[in-house]
């Protein structure tokens, strides 16, 4: 009897000591080291952080081979054409949608939290920025499905590229709604974490509009653009000045340092000018040649480049004979800003704008002006003949105006690589070369294959989209490049 009476008491102390046990679970087992949230302030540092940096080191050691900035001397597949086997980058897809994923949660911040509804309109102008920058570069890519993986849709459709620029919640519309959106903001909270503007709201109106400008322009050869181009230049709010830039600057140390300034010297030192840049340059007897390369080992005060794409294996090639990058890009890589977008390339589309009567205005003008906007940019003082030279002079001696702008543009946007590929797509300027040793019957790739994750874990969409693009080729044009 009383081992029953005990049994019995246990059991009662035990059923009202357990619900005490598990009342706090969860408070007690929150790892503090492992946040599950983050305040919009960090989130919102941290997108604009990562993908400048990693679109700058993506530029610098794939958009450049594309672009034929520089040539690759070395583990160079990606420099001959096979761009489904990028060795140092060329694959930017994951880092975009990744921050095009943090930047959705920033959106719902904003828009559910009315303390955070200062974030929504810069959150919207980059999500129109990045998506910009995926669709230029692969064509038709998930978007109206993507990132909504807590809502069960894993397996996104592919938009069309079109629809992402002109749709409702594209690129433009986003662009309108994230101007709205700060003209509307009447709250007392900082934009904290923005290390573009120091949270100055104005100067995002003035990104906002330039790259209205740009997505204008660039879909400018299927799309009646003229009206919604004046109507932003007789506003007038774009960005002018290099003091407006949407830029931030690189720090010498870790962790905002550009990252090939740290890399081993044998990764560094397989980057060298290409033919097209040393050609460029000299031509335009250009003195910005001293900022992007070295004069070579071998005979200083010389700069040689190597033709893109050789084949190391049937090559003896010595980096003393060549340009090695610029200081700029590894001991004075302080010097160096990742870019979103300038006054130069601002003024260089509205030259163009103008010379292609899309805008009243002057294209000489807004070409001339995107040059000393460039060569300030560079720290280079701009030659008193430079722009009267006979290369340079605007539509003088012979020379195609638009080919002249596109030249320039592509001259500033060495930092910003993967542009000056995707301008060539668009306008065929400046004139590329045929590479050294092709893996891709010596064609110009005119957009990036889809990754292979996306075969795998996206099998029926992108088969799809395969079947538009002749099995993901990479000679088959986007939509804006086709005629």
């Amino acid at each position: 009897m009383k081992r029953i009476i005990y049994h019995f008491l246990l059991l009662l102390t035990l059923t009202s000591v357990l619900p005490g046990c598990t009342e706090n679970f969860q408070e007690i087992n929150t790892n503090p080291n492992a946040p599950v949230d983050v305040q919009p302030s960090l989130l919102f540092r941290k997108i604009l952080f990562d993908y400048g940096e990693q679109m700058s080191y993506e530029g610098f050691v794939a958009g450049n081979l594309l672009g034929q900035y520089f040539t690759a001397i070395d583990f160079n597949l990606f420099d001959r054409h096979s761009l489904s086997e990028p060795q140092y980058g060329g694959n930017p897809w994951p880092f975009i949608y990744t921050n095009l994923r943090d930047n959705e949660i920033l959106i719902q911040k904003a828009r559910t939290n009315v303390a955070f509804g200062v974030y929504e309109g810069p959150a919207l102008i980059m999500k129109a920025y990045m998506t910009a920058a995926l669709t230029d570069l692969y064509g038709d890519v998930p978007y109206s499905e993507a990132l909504q993986g807590k809502a069960g849709v894993i397996t996104p459709a592919y938009d069309t590229q079109e629809a992402i620029y002109t749709a409702a919640g594209g690129i433009l519309d986003n662009l309108d709604k994230g101007i709205a959106s700060i003209n509307n903001y009447k709250g007392a909270t900082a934009l904290d974490g923005d290390i573009l503007y120091g949270g100055n709201r104005s100067k995002w109106i003035l990104f906002a509009n330039s790259l209205k400008i740009k997505a204008l322009m660039r879909i400018s050869g299927k799309i009646n653009v003229k009206e919604a181009l004046q109507k932003v230049v007789t506003e007038g709010n774009f960005i002018k000045a290099n003091t407006d830039n949407a830029v931030y600057r690189f720090s010498l140390a870790q962790p905002n340092n550009f990252r090939m300034s740290t890399a081993r010297i044998g990764d560094y030192n397989l980057f060298i000018m290409s033919l097209t840049s040393q050609e460029l340059l000299a031509s335009l007897n250009d003195p910005r040649v001293g900022v992007y390369f070295r004069s070579t080992a071998a005979k200083p005060g010389t700069y040689k480049g190597l033709l893109n794409g050789p084949d190391a294996s049937k090559l003896s090639i010595s980096v003393a004979d060549y340009s090695l990058t610029g200081t700029i890009f590894r001991e004075e890589s302080d010097k160096l800003y990742a870019n979103y977008m300038t006054a130069y390339e601002t003024s260089f589309w509205l030259a163009e704008a103008a010379e292609r009567g899309l805008v009243s205005a002057s294209a000489k003008e807004w070409y001339e002006r995107g040059i000393t906007q460039a060569f300030d940019y560079w720290r280079t003082t701009l030659p008193s003949t430079y722009l009267t030279s006979s290369k340079v002079a605007y539509a003088q001696n012979g020379q195609n105006p638009i080919e002249q702008i596109l030249t320039q543009k592509w001259l500033g946007n060495i930092n910003n690589a993967y542009e000056g590929w995707t301008e060539y797509r668009r306008t065929s300027f400046p004139r590329l070369k045929p590479i050294s040793a092709s893996l891709n019957n010596g064609l110009i790739p005119v957009r990036m294959p889809y990754p292979g994750t996306e075969s795998a874990l996206n099998a029926v969409q992108y088969k799809k989209a395969a079947d538009k693009t002749q099995n993901n080729s990479i000679n088959t044009p986007v939509w804006w490049a086709t005629r």
